[in-house]
């Protein structure tokens, strides 16, 4: 079983390490474009402060959920978008005070989860582990948007294994997400760890595998990289389709990153 407080630990160092990238920008380096098309790194920020604070509904007022949903349905598809770019005209150090107070109430909430109570949330309830590893994932990735659009070089953590082990928990989501049966066999997935050690999920003796590095597979499950650009590998047909689909988040995929785009 998933250690919710360890999970919460490193849910918080990891956006710490974003919160000290973005700390000191000017406003050249707050308003300049990361790969989301339209985005800033002010919208990356505001989306994160946007998301924890849907997520603290969920966590400390699952009653309110309903009436949240229907609220956003009314403003449209493009309720995310228009979230963040309203976000992203906060001043800056405004939106930092509102995404570190917020995540820090998520944090205090999730604790509070009665063990084996379901959140709801945009795609299929889930455990307080399983939300505040799904945004540590988010983090993570909007984080990846940001150190690009930077050129900044984040060193791998063993924090990616939450995210790894997450995105091989999702695979099926992907597949209904697309409209897709998933395949009725398992994966194995062997990932090379930052310490070179290797993660290993699913069962040892399944014909269709993937392998290479936990820091490339992230990129992919959370749609920062297109798997061409990757060491990714895959043996058989339905993973090759997998890591064409493969997204660990709720919502519309999105574009994604175009092949060669980081080659």
């Amino acid at each position: 079983m998933a250690d919710l407080g360890v999970i919460l630990g490193d849910l918080a160092a990891e956006s710490q390490t974003i919160d000290d990238v973005v700390a000191g920008l000017s406003a050249e380096g707050w308003a300049r474009p990361t790969p989301a098309e339209g985005w800033t790194v002010a919208h990356q920020i505001a989306h994160l402060a946007w998301t924890d604070g849907k997520a603290l509904i969920s966590a400390a007022h699952p009653e309110q959920w309903q009436a949240e949903v229907e609220s956003l349905l009314s403003v449209g598809e493009n309720y995310v978008d228009l979230a963040a770019e309203e976000g992203a005209a906060v001043p800056k150090d405004q939106l930092l005070d509102q995404w570190r107070t917020g995540r820090r109430e998520l944090a205090e909430a999730l604790a509070a989860v009665p063990e084996g109570q379901k959140l709801p949330w945009y795609g299929p309830p889930m455990s307080a582990a399983s939300m505040a590893t799904a945004r540590m994932m988010e983090t993570w990735a909007h984080g990846q948007d940001v150190v690009d659009a930077l050129g900044v070089t984040r060193e791998p953590t063993a924090r990616l294994w939450h995210i790894a082990r997450f995105g091989t928990r999702t695979r099926d989501f992907a597949y209904k997400l697309n409209s897709l049966a998933p395949p009725t066999e398992e994966f194995r997935v062997e990932l090379a760890a930052p310490d070179g050690t290797t993660w290993a999920f699913g069962p040892e003796d399944a014909e269709q595998r993937l392998t290479g590095s936990a820091v490339d597979f992230c990129l992919v499950i959370t749609r920062r990289r297109h798997h061409a650009d990757t060491d990714l590998v895959a043996t058989g047909a339905d993973v090759e389709e997998w890591l064409g689909i493969a997204q660990a988040f709720a919502g519309p995929p999105g574009e994604g990153r175009k092949p060669g785009q980081f080659a």
